[in-house]
């Protein structure tokens, strides 16, 4: 007989950088909340996303955290603190892992999760483990050899493999976290995210940026929101995109001003479709030299970017 009883609380989205956790947040919301690119480091704030289910009665307050590694400068240790700090009091921890690409070594646990399964036997949450991108898994049959790998090397709750590009089986991931979430229903049911708006905006304007430039500058970004004003069909908004080397304006900028031009010709449109108006967008391009190397202008880039700088 199906369970009926009410359940709600936290889970937290944990995992290595780059192996989909804001794309599977974006899945089980069924809209965009997190920005998502191929490049490693695009999280860079804990976001909160509230899924709401009728038949049974679900809450689940979705945590996506910064991708798990081994800091080498103040943004990398600021964001490991942020993410410890995702999960640290989660009900259910969701551990995402990947598929490797063609070639790569199909194993469990892979080098840079064994660092992360250490620190998950230090929590008393339950874990779930995510097996994400099996689409890229052509022989099937080696699925269950490494699910009972990965049983054996953690005492998971439960194993979920899914694609949350393709939004396969991700609802056997919410019934799995489901089971370990206490009874009763504790959040808003109309609330999405506990993030303002503007936080959206600098994350827009984030991720053109990380979809247009080279390998080199995406680490060096930050977005800082300096206007936001609400009009009744119109939202006129301002931003500054922050790089930490003079070469990293020039490549944000492009030749005559091409790329800057696509970056917000993408994140007007993104604007657009999140806040359902016309968006007035104007970008600048500042050089803040070496601030990731700085705790305290990662404390005001990073973790209080909707000002001005």
């Amino acid at each position: 007989m199906p369970e009926t009883t009410p359940r709600s609380g936290s889970a937290a989205i944990i995992g290595r950088p780059n192996v989909g956790k804001s794309t599977l947040l974006n899945s089980l919301l069924g809209q965009k909340l997190a920005i998502a690119t191929p490049k490693p480091g695009t999280t860079r704030s804990v976001l909160l996303g509230i899924y709401v289910q009728k038949d049974p009665p679900t809450q689940i307050a979705f945590i996506d955290t910064p991708g798990m590694h081994r800091p080498t400068n103040a943004l990398g240790r600021a964001l490991m603190e942020d993410a410890k700090a995702g999960f640290a009091s989660a009900d259910v921890i969701a551990f995402v892992t990947e598929i490797p690409k063609q070639g790569g070594t199909l194993s469990f646990p892979a080098p840079k999760d064994a660092e992360i399964l250490e620190q998950l036997r230090q929590v008393k949450s339950k874990v779930v483990l995510v097996i994400n991108k099996v689409d890229r898994l052509k022989e099937k049959g080696l699925l269950l050899p490494l699910m009972e790998r990965a049983s054996k090397a953690f005492d998971f709750a439960s194993i979920v493999p899914l694609s949350a590009l393709r939004n396969d089986n991700v609802s056997a991931l919410v019934s799995a976290l489901r089971e370990q979430l206490p009874e009763g229903l504790i959040y808003d049911p109309e609330q999405l995210t506990d993030k303002p708006q503007r936080f959206f905006v600098s994350e827009l304007v984030r991720e053109a940026v990380l979809t247009h430039t080279h390998e080199e500058v995406p680490h060096g970004v930050a977005v800082v929101v300096d206007k936001f004003e609400e009009q009744p069909e119109l939202l006129r908004i301002a931003a500054t995109i922050i790089v930490s080397k003079p070469a990293h304006k020039g490549i944000v900028i492009g030749h005559r001003g091409e790329r800057i031009k696509q970056v917000g010709q993408d994140a007007r449109l993104g604007m657009e479709q999140m806040f359902e108006r016309k968006v007035f967008l104007e970008l600048w391009v500042k050089v803040v030299p070496d601030w990731t190397e700085d705790p305290a202008k990662v404390q005001s880039l990073v973790r209080e970017p909707l000002g001005s700088v």
